[in-house]
């Protein structure tokens, strides 16, 4: 029996994410016709010119269509560890996933609704569109060095005018330990997906974020919650960005209406400077943080995201690693205590070994 606290239909859902954190969409390519702008320089500069219609859809792993997709089994009985952990400064590994393709397409908000969302850049899964679901997504071709890493992940495409500019080879997305247990830490269950900030959130709003890190970077500046107006013209600056995800799960759904309420971030524990997952996220997982590089810069006053300006940055996550790898690499890394690489090797530790072969997979 399912314990969802409220059943959505699809046009509630959709009516839900209207008014809610995910209120973006296409840009109506007339804005720019009479003005002789391109669509592409229209759809990035309109940050606020995103109408988001309803979504008409519910994803295929929603059987009922009430936007809520309840995990088999659902984890429950956890209490959030307040435990002291043994030293560990680092306790994460990497996975270097290349761009795939890109589409105006969003499986997570607009399943099912192809060329409904903004543009994105997608990485990891190759076959990645509207429809994707677990089934779809699982055991899939990916361009992450890891082959077992089959998860789809995405983020609003770049522009500089008319060009859209594209991360250059492996990107760096790391899996860390979100709070100060590492030892607590869990795998991802399978089908889990969320949404990491929101397309629609002011200046202020992002640099508040929870996810936030330290801003968009290029040569000496940082800690900018917009694009910076020029950048250094050297072959070594790119423009770079990292954020940070909620790393705390409710254990009972892979997905809400809203594509974040069954996550949460940590919270410091009373009287201390000590992270640990809230009463009701029980379930420490691993804290994605995307580290992106986008190879621009110079005249940087015409570069901004399809879903508008910088601090509109957002991404997603829908998690299809094969479970023994992915748990290996827990365990090995975040759970161990250790700064891995992608194959869950720490230089500084060789003596700990690696968690995969040569060729990325389980020995």
């Amino acid at each position: 029996m399912r314990s969802s606290p409220k059943r959505l239909s699809v046009l509630l859902v959709g009516t839900a994410l209207i008014a809610g954190v995910l209120g973006v969409g296409t840009i109506a390519s007339a804005a720019g016709t009479d003005s002789g702008t391109s669509p592409a320089v229209v759809a990035a500069n309109a940050h606020s010119g995103h109408i988001m219609a309803a979504s008409t859809q519910a994803s295929g792993d929603d059987a009922d269509g009430d936007g809520y997709i309840p995990a088999v089994p659902q984890v429950t009985g956890v209490t959030p560890s307040t435990a002291t952990p043994p030293p560990a400064y680092h306790h994460e590994f990497q996975a270097g996933c290349s761009v795939t393709h890109t589409a105006p397409d969003d499986p997570i908000v607009y399943p099912g609704q192809f060329g409904k969302s903004h543009d994105h850049t997608f990485m990891g899964n190759t076959s990645t569109n509207a429809a994707s679901t677990t089934g779809s997504l699982y055991g899939g071709n990916t361009t992450c060095k890891a082959p077992a890493d089959s998860s789809a992940y995405w983020m609003p495409s770049l522009y500089k005018g008319d060009q859209k500019i594209l991360p250059v080879g492996p990107q760096v997305i790391y899996y860390k330990a979100g709070v100060t247990d590492y030892r607590s830490v869990r795998p991802f269950p399978k089908g889990l997906r969320f949404v990491v900030g929101n397309p629609m959130q002011s200046a202020q709003e992002f640099r508040n974020h929870k996810g936030f890190v330290e801003g968009w970077e290029c040569g000496d500046s940082f800690f900018n919650t917009d694009i910076p107006a020029s950048c250094p013209s050297r072959p070594d600056v790119q423009l770079n960005l990292r954020m940070q995800a909620p790393s705390c799960w409710n254990g009972l759904y892979l997905d809400t209406p809203d594509h974040k309420s069954h996550m949460a971030y940590p919270v410091v524990k009373p009287g201390t400077n000590d992270n640990m997952c809230p009463a009701s996220h029980p379930v420490a997982l691993p804290m994605i943080e995307f580290k992106m590089a986008w190879p621009v810069n110079g005249d940087m006053s015409q570069v901004r995201l399809a879903s508008g300006r910088g601090y509109s940055f957002h991404y997603d996550f829908f998690n299809a690693w094969e479970e023994r790898t992915l748990k290996a690499l827990v365990d090995h890394c975040i759970v161990g205590g250790l700064q891995c690489d992608t194959r869950g090797f720490d230089l500084y530790r060789p003596e700990r070994g690696a968690a995969l072969n040569a060729d990325h997979r389980l020995p």
